[in-house]
């Protein structure tokens, strides 16, 4: 039975939610822990389920999926679509972002994890640590030359080319090609009207290209085990599976973990005892990238699941087909899980690899680059506190220029001194 929520449907794209979608989110958890919202272009309301453990029930109960076409019975309206077609995205180029391995249930979602898996294990990321320090060491070489009025964006000069320089060597998108990959992916998260068609018809174009060049020269990288398993065994993966893998791996690959980098460093800097207490003792980095995860992390909302049969959840009932997003800002700002959750702790987590948080999601679906972009974290904080201890914004914390986009906490830029 539904119990009526104290909140009106909240809208996804209210200013105030955008600015601080921290206490936002954590007043609507308060307030009604299962509600309704409504998004910009999108006919169908969604619910919003923002506590810990609801969260938790909803990124790893089977009862929802991700793929409408997959709730039986029903056909069901896909709310990613209606976003996507907002954009103005045709058809044919709209499968390459709704039929992801994101967006896969069961056998399917099985079957593409698994092609790529191997890449992203405990012992193959622990193997690229060495390149990942090299990489991040030359990056802040280059930092000083990059200032202009001894002011730098680290954005743009550290917390980008790091992560898409790893994993586009991971890949395997040569060098010269990269600088486009970041200029696609800021593309594809906007909010343009036609901005996001055209990146992405570019996209397809490069990536079909790209296949056809390792296919004649194959090398090591992950791009040629992905040609191997479509030429050796196309029901493996077809030919819009392996352009939307490559597409999805180095999007996810470089954007989340850029703007952990962005948002961690400005929390460090706004706590000067949490910046003090990672100097004095560099080992505390896997706990703190864990923490700054939880407190700033840069994903707010999962993909939309949809019930794939009436299910209750704090008293509400949840309609078969209905979608759902998993709120993770105010699960990981639920205090019934974390004590004093707004405060920042960088020992708050009892080690390195035990992850109390929800800030790469849980369940089936959780996220396949985890320990990669927790390394890239723990490297990079580790180094830029270590090279540069005066560190310091170039501009009061209220006046960053923040990306608005719902569903995401990211930086413009991130304007910094480097010196005294």
């Amino acid at each position: 039975m539904s119990t009526p929520s104290t909140v009106g449907p909240v809208d996804m794209m209210d200013p105030d939610l955008l600015r601080d979608p921290f206490r936002g989110y954590s007043r609507i958890r308060e307030q009604a822990p299962v509600t309704r919202a409504v998004f910009a272009g999108v006919s169908t309301p969604i619910w919003l389920v923002t506590r810990f453990d609801d969260v938790q029930t909803v990124l790893s109960d089977q009862r929802f999926v991700n793929n409408p076409a997959n709730v039986p019975g029903m056909d069901v309206h896909n709310v990613r679509e209606e976003v996507i077609k907002a954009r103005g995205l045709p058809r044919e180029y709209a499968q390459y972002v709704l039929d992801s391995v994101l967006d896969a249930d069961g056998d399917d979602h099985i079957r593409l994890r698994r092609l790529v898996s191997r890449a992203f294990t405990a012992r193959r990321v622990s193997e690229l640590r060495p390149r990942v320090e090299e990489i991040t060491e030359d990056l802040l070489d280059r930092l000083p030359d990059l200032a202009e009025d001894g002011v730098v964006d680290l954005i743009e000069g550290f917390a980008y080319p790091l992560p898409i320089t790893v994993i586009c060597e991971l890949v395997g998108i040569p060098e010269e090609d990269r600088p486009q990959w970041r200029d696609w992916g800021r593309s594809l998260v906007s909010m343009r009207p036609g901005a996001m068609a055209d990146s992405l018809r570019q996209l397809v174009t490069y990536i079909q290209d790209l296949i056809e060049r390792r296919r004649a020269q194959p090398t090591g990288d992950l791009l040629t085990g992905l040609i191997r398993a479509h030429d050796e065994d196309g029901g493996r993966l077809s030919d819009t599976e392996m352009v939307t893998m490559v597409l999805t791996l180095v999007l996810a690959g470089h954007e989340t973990t850029a703007h952990l980098i962005g948002n961690g460093t400005v929390a460090l800097l706004t706590h000067p005892d949490q910046l003090a207490a990672l100097r004095a003792d560099p080992e505390l980095a896997p706990r703190a990238v864990h923490e700054l995860m939880r407190w700033c992390g840069p994903v707010q909302g999962t993909r939309i699941r949809y019930a794939a049969e009436d299910v209750e959840i704090e008293g509400t009932r949840i309609g078969r087909g209905e979608p759902v997003m998993a709120v993770l800002v105010s699960a990981n700002y639920d205090p019934r899980r974390f004590d004093d959750p707004e405060r920042l702790d960088i020992t708050r987590e009892p080690d390195g690899r035990r992850e109390v948080h929800v800030g790469f999601g849980h369940g089936l679906h959780y996220c396949l680059g985890a320990a990669l972009a927790r390394q890239e974290g723990e490297v990079a904080f580790r180094a830029l506190t270590r090279r540069f201890p005066d560190l310091r914004l170039a501009v009061a914390p209220e006046d960053l220029e923040r990306q608005l986009l719902p569903g995401s906490w990211r930086l413009a830029r991130l304007p910094v001194r480097l010196h005294s």
